[in-house]
């Protein structure tokens, strides 16, 4: 039985690789290794993609974070709210900024932030709130909007995982005020190495990125506040202008796989599928189950050559990294339930039909 990865990353390489190239040695014939005009190019590309008028890209998904968090002036002694169940980055990025994490449980169904929760937890100091669109389906941003103008504070997206994805017809990343993404090798739109970018529609909040960006500096030589050194590398640009030509077939791609696997487990009680909230068109960054046991199926699944994951087995609030936030076990009950039965199995744009189905039944044997 041939072992199926949970990403397979060569196969999309195979795609792109002449286009790589090529600009790999345009970039090293004019030696433009920082800044050079394909960063600028991706830029505008990325940003008609995303349907707003500024990307600016960082060196990596959290610094995103950090600087749109910055951009709308989050700082110490204010207060960011986000979902418990997300990668640490989220909490990473608002820590950073000398803010305090302030964290909400989630959704039972889809695992997204509920907005029914963060009235409980907006106090006079909160400055924005970071919707985190999960696994490739966005959070209910229209809902979260009109409560966070109410509480003085800005709407930032977490859209690492949701390239692509819309909400009620807007592309993620364009729902709230800014936007952070990832370009990690693994994500939907994946460099080969780190890479992050910020998306606004606000000229302002774009500059105060740049600046950010670029030690504090419109110009060479010349700080006019205290920045960062973390761009977008020119290589990294080629690849993601090369990836991005294709990102909506494969993301179309990943929607078909998704349905496949609908289907080969609707006759499966043992698992519970993926729910996409109403409203909602995912991209499938990740297809993730819920399953008891959930240690022993992930065993049996990788002992046969299934590239299963668990995203994430501990909540955020439960890290040693963020201990002193003064949580303990039973704070967020539902996101503390997920963090033990969320399983993702292997999905990917080139993915077939036959590989799905020998996924499907390596857990059939696991759950029963």
């Amino acid at each position: 039985m041939s072992g199926i990865p949970l990403v397979d990353l060569a196969a999309q390489h195979r795609q792109v690789a002449d286009e790589v190239a090529d600009g790999w040695a345009a970039v090293l014939k004019a030696t433009a290794f920082v800044g050079g005009p394909q960063v600028a190019a991706f830029e505008a590309e990325f940003a008609a993609f995303s349907e707003v008028a500024h990307c600016a890209g960082v060196g990596n998904g959290t610094d995103a974070l950090e600087f749109a968090l910055r951009a709308v002036g989050v700082g110490p002694g204010d207060e960011c709210v986000l979902p418990a169940n997300t990668f640490i980055a989220t909490a990473e990025a608002v820590a950073r900024t000398g803010a305090t994490p302030v964290l909400v449980d989630v959704d039972e169904e889809t695992a997204l932030l509920d907005p029914a929760l963060l009235p409980e937890v907006l106090t006079s100091r909160t400055k924005a709130i970071l919707p985190v669109h999960l696994y490739g389906q966005t959070a209910a941003v229209e809902e979260i909007l009109p409560i966070a103008r109410a509480a003085g504070a800005y709407v930032v997206e977490d859209a690492a995982q949701a390239q692509g994805a819309r909400r009620h017809g807007v592309v993620a990343g364009g729902l709230g005020d800014v936007a952070a993404t990832s370009f990690y090798p693994g994500k939907n739109l994946g460099a080969y190495g780190d890479g992050g970018a910020v998306l606004t529609r606000d000229a302002a909040l774009d500059e105060r990125i740049r600046l950010l960006r670029e030690h504090g500096s419109p110009r060479k030589y010349e700080h006019t506040t205290l920045g960062f050194n973390s761009r977008l590398d020119t290589l990294q640009a080629v690849v993601l202008s090369a990836k991005l030509r294709r990102l909506a077939d494969w993301n179309a791609a990943r929607r078909e796989a998704a349905e496949r696997y609908s289907v080969l487990l609707s006759e499966v009680p043992e698992v519970q599928r993926p729910v996409v909230l109403p409203g909602n068109e995912p991209v499938w960054h990740l297809y993730v189950l819920r399953v008891a046991d959930r240690e022993r199926v992930l065993a049996h699944l990788q002992a046969n050559g299934i590239g299963a994951g668990i995203h994430y087995p501990t909540p955020v609030h439960l890290t040693p990294a963020f201990a002193s936030l003064g949580h303990r076990p039973g704070d967020f009950p539902v996101t503390e339930r997920l963090a033990g039965r969320l399983l993702s199995i292997p999905l990917f744009p080139e993915i077939t039909a036959a590989q799905q189905e020998q996924v499907v039944e390596v857990l059939m044997e696991a759950v029963r």
